[in-house]
């Protein structure tokens, strides 16, 4: 039975690795060179901890706020794009208590299911990707994030989480490397961290050992249906017949689902980082700075990235690294001995997320497709979600019993 997959990301490598275990022939067409997705430029938390949608409300009022700030953590770009105002609507609309609450269940239980298969490959004698489990640090400077912490704490812990909250003392004590300017920080003991790219190049080495296909510059134009299957999926070279077709490309997920009837909302959502090899700043947990929505990730031995950002605006539109200027700016803020100049442009990494118009993925089959899967919209948990993903669309694929509901990520939802 021959699989194909659509996209090299994260998503793609971690559902042709369970495929290929259940006896697939799988090939995993990628559009570029499967070196550059936003899969490799991330925090690489495992983080249960992001139960939280990220269409919450207040969201919408703070991001107008925002919008006249180029150094802003997040931005819309206005435009007059049919997608955008559909997405903007539709995400408007769920960001209410409601909605969000709703989603606190089902992104823990995914997380989880991604953590506990993250630590098996961890185990693997042929994949090496720097995962720990340090836990985590959202940090705070503001009465106002206090509180907002003090209820996430709440929240946290009755869906079952390790989490607490801690002062400014409690934080210095496990991180006596730096001078620390907060007011204190939640510790989300439940979450991990891996080195992405180490992540990448290991699935892809497994893989292409296991003899599946990565096919590289190898953009999906087209399929061909009959009788309520996928036949053949086309590119401008070649027709790949195939039993069953998994849709994971990214924030280009919303056109390649278009071409077989799908209508998903979503939008790219571009952020930043810059990863110093040997830096002379060290942290001993990774760390949310939250005014500022900053990620720093002290990875794989001396290594430490800094990103964030939330720039929803077209794909091909130019970067803007006034963003980044914002990225280390905070950095300061909160740790006033980390001198980090403005890095070259060619050191920057950027990279667009696939946000859904909700904040949870699209996993699943559409009605009127038996062998198509889309998995895709996991905005910033791509890397968290995404063994847990790989090994929820292995199980459609044989049709039989998921590891959980399926239900909430439904991609036609809306």
């Amino acid at each position: 039975m021959k699989c194909m997959i659509i996209g090299g990301g994260i998503i793609g490598l971690s559902a042709a690795w369970f495929l290929q275990q259940d006896g697939w022939d799988v090939t995993i067409l990628e559009r570029n060179d499967f070196s550059d997705s936003c899969s490799y430029g991330n925090a690489g938390y495992v983080c249960p901890s992001h139960f939280v949608p990220m269409a919450t409300p207040g969201i919408v009022k703070l991001g107008l706020k925002w919008m006249l700030q180029p150094d802003s953590p997040f931005y819309i770009q206005p435009r007059l794009n049919a997608d955008l105002i559909d997405w903007g609507w539709k995400f408007i609309r769920s960001a209410n208590n409601r909605r969000v609450q709703a989603a606190y269940t089902p992104l823990r239980d995914i997380a989880l299911l991604s953590q506990y298969w993250y630590e098996q490959w961890a185990q693997h004698p042929d994949l090496a990707f720097a995962y720990e489990k340090r836990g985590m640090l959202e940090m705070f400077k503001t009465s106002a994030n206090e509180e907002h912490a003090y209820h996430a704490v709440q929240d946290a812990v009755k869906l079952g989480l390790d989490a607490a909250l801690l002062d400014a003392k409690a934080v210095r004590a496990l991180e006596p490397d730096t001078d620390i300017d907060i007011r204190g920080a939640i510790h989300y003991r439940c979450d991990a961290q891996l080195y992405p790219d180490k992540l990448m190049h290991s699935l892809q080495a497994w893989l292409k050992a296991k003899d599946v296909k990565m096919i590289s510059n190898a953009e999906v134009t087209g399929f061909e249906t009959t009788g309520g299957k996928i036949t053949k999926v086309l590119t401008a070279t070649q027709a790949y017949d195939t039993d069953m077709a998994v849709i994971a490309t990214g924030s280009w997920s919303r056109g390649v689902a278009a071409k077989v009837g799908v209508k998903l909302p979503m939008v790219g959502g571009r952020g930043y980082s810059v990863t110093y090899e040997d830096s002379p700043y060290h942290l001993r947990h990774p760390a949310i700075l939250t005014e500022g929505r900053v990620a720093v990730s002290p990875m794989d031995g001396n290594k430490i990235r800094f990103g964030g950002t939330m720039e929803i605006t077209g794909l091909d539109a130019p970067p803007s690294y006034k963003r980044v200027k914002g990225i280390l700016k905070t950095v300061k803020e909160f740790f006033p001995a980390f001198d980090i100049p403005m890095p070259a442009a060619e050191k920057i990494w950027y990279g667009y997320r696939p946000c859904s118009a909700d904040g949870l993925p699209y996993i699943g089959k559409p009605g009127h497709l038996q062998n198509c899967i889309i998995a895709t919209g996991h905005s910033m948990l791509g890397i968290s979600l995404g063994a847990g993903t790989g090994k929820l669309v292995a199980e459609l694929a044989k049709g039989g019993p998921t590891s959980m509901s399926t239900t909430p990520f439904n991609p036609e939802r809306f």
